[in-house]
């Protein structure tokens, strides 16, 4: 017999290389080229492999003529979100927060945004802190919970914690500390809790020697002395680890981060001395 018999799922795909090349063609013309630069199964090792492992490199999944379901369907595919308050499948989010575009109503948030992406930031140490308020106050006034107080409550409570995830994106992203630590945790790195390994000796002594004047009695003129240093020592840490971050590099960030913590917890007591409760 002359007809090309269909081969089983063990055989080697080398003998069959006129089928494949026509599967392709049929199902995907931009893969034409790939299949007749290997019409020749000998040409090349690449195409001596078995027939599913070919269509899945070419398709992303099964071959097509090995099942008539649709690839929102097959196994391991996610389902997309729907609407909970209308139903509709949602599209690929294209901006945050999310809003159905049919029922126009407020999505929850999700459960970990990107911060950056929600407040229309680069993700970067450097950042464009008049566009961040912008972003900030156009949020604030589109999710302010008083805006929807007509709507279902599942809407209105959705509105509280998306207006929640703002404030706590802007604090997040307007803080030189906090900006940085949160670039960290998205490239997995994280500031130890309760070691000074990574700090050098003199910088502890420096920051012992401060506490100990700022634990002093009727020390006005030297609080002043303090809250003046430990701006400078602020701002010269904030341009080290910008350069840092421009650098890519991550552990040399970590611990002037720390550093920065530091000095955040300093003015913390000045501020407290100056201002006792």
């Amino acid at each position: 017999m002359n007809a090309d018999p269909t081969p089983s799922p063990s055989a080697p795909l080398t003998a069959h290389a006129p089928r494949a090349s026509l599967l392709i063609n049929s199902a995907n013309p931009a893969l034409v080229g790939l299949a007749g630069a290997a019409g020749s199964c000998s040409s090349g090792p690449m195409w001596v492999v078995w027939r599913g492992q070919l269509c899945r490199a070419l398709w992303g999944s099964r071959a097509p003529a090995a099942s008539s379901r649709p690839r929102s369907a097959e196994a391991g595919s996610l389902p997309a979100p729907r609407c909970w308050s209308c139903g509709i499948a949602l599209p690929a989010p294209g901006g945050l927060p999310r809003f159905c575009p049919a029922c126009q109503a407020l999505q929850p948030p999700e459960s970990q945004p990107d911060l950056f992406r929600l407040m229309d930031c680069d993700r970067s140490f450097n950042i464009n802190v008049q566009q961040l308020q912008q972003r900030f106050r156009s949020l604030q006034r589109s999710l302010h919970p008083d805006y929807f107080s007509q709507r279902p409550q599942k809407e209105r409570d959705f509105s509280e914690q998306h207006s929640s995830l703002v404030n706590r994106a802007y604090q997040t992203l307007l803080s030189p500390l906090r900006r940085g630590l949160y670039l960290l945790e998205l490239n997995g790195v994280e500031l130890a809790k309760g070691t000074d390994s990574d700090i050098d000796v003199e910088f502890l002594k420096e920051i012992m020697e401060i506490n100990e004047t700022l634990a002093e009695p009727n020390n006005e003129a030297k609080i002043e002395e303090i809250e003046s240093f430990i701006e400078v020592k602020r701002e010269e840490l904030t341009k080290d680890v910008s350069k840092a971050f421009e650098r890519d590099d991550l552990q040399e960030a970590k611990k002037l981060l720390a550093k920065m913590k530091y000095f955040e917890n300093l003015e913390d007591k000045v501020k407290s001395k100056k201002n006792p409760s």
